[in-house]
């Protein structure tokens, strides 16, 4: 049983112009976007960037917060990028700000409809899925990705597709629960998409310490 009264929604604004994007909010009665982006800025598509979607969204009667220092795919902790620059999103959710801000969506959740926005088009491509939904799943949250064509795809069903596209059993194997997969599935694909770091940031203090 979900542990939130609404469930949580993903969704990427690609390319789509403004009105295409607020219908698919409006679709699903979505009441606030949580701008997940590490720099909410797009320089293909600057109705994006976070002034002009503010305005956008504040018009329709949906609110906006940017969320992208808690749950943004880009830390500004070093400690949370591997030798190679590339993000380790098991470091990342092991980090106080990101704990903070799922937090802050399961309380939200709580009272309104929220829409995690990122970049990315294909969920399994961005940093909202791999990361930030698995953790709220984890949790008990039901969440559900707005696809680009509207349609609506629970995070079940998402992992599905991600352990076909790996060619890994979906309901596990002699050795292994269904559970032990899906991490198995989020880890190669993280190595796929995850960002890498020209340059790694100063280390941090985002880590938690030891209990």
């Amino acid at each position: 049983m979900a542990i939130t009264q609404f469930p949580v929604f993903t969704v990427g604004h690609s390319n789509h112009s403004p009105e295409e994007f607020i219908k698919l909010l409006l679709r699903h009665n979505v009441d606030e976007v949580a701008d997940v982006r590490s720099s909410p800025y797009s320089r293909y598509t600057p109705h994006f960037n976070h002034e002009p979607l503010n305005g956008i969204l504040n018009d329709m009667g949906i609110g906006y917060t940017f969320m992208g220092e808690e749950l943004g795919g880009r830390p500004t902790d070093r400690s949370c990028y591997d030798a190679d620059g590339r993000v380790r999103y098991d470091r990342v959710a092991d980090t106080d700000p990101f704990d903070d801000g799922i937090r802050c969506i399961i309380r939200g959740a709580d009272e309104r409809r929220i829409a995690l926005m990122c970049t990315e088009k294909e969920p399994l491509e961005c940093h909202r899925t791999l990361l930030i939904a698995g953790t709220l799943t984890e949790r008990g949250v039901a969440v559900a990705h707005i696809l680009a064509d509207g349609n609506l795809e629970n995070h079940e069903a998402t992992m599905d597709r991600l352990m076909e596209l790996l060619k890994l059993p979906h309901n596990g194997d002699m050795f292994r629960s269904r559970d032990d997969v899906i991490a198995d599935a989020l880890n190669r694909q993280a190595q796929k998409v995850a960002y890498v770091a020209e340059k790694l940031p100063a280390y941090g203090n985002g880590r938690k310490e030891p209990l």
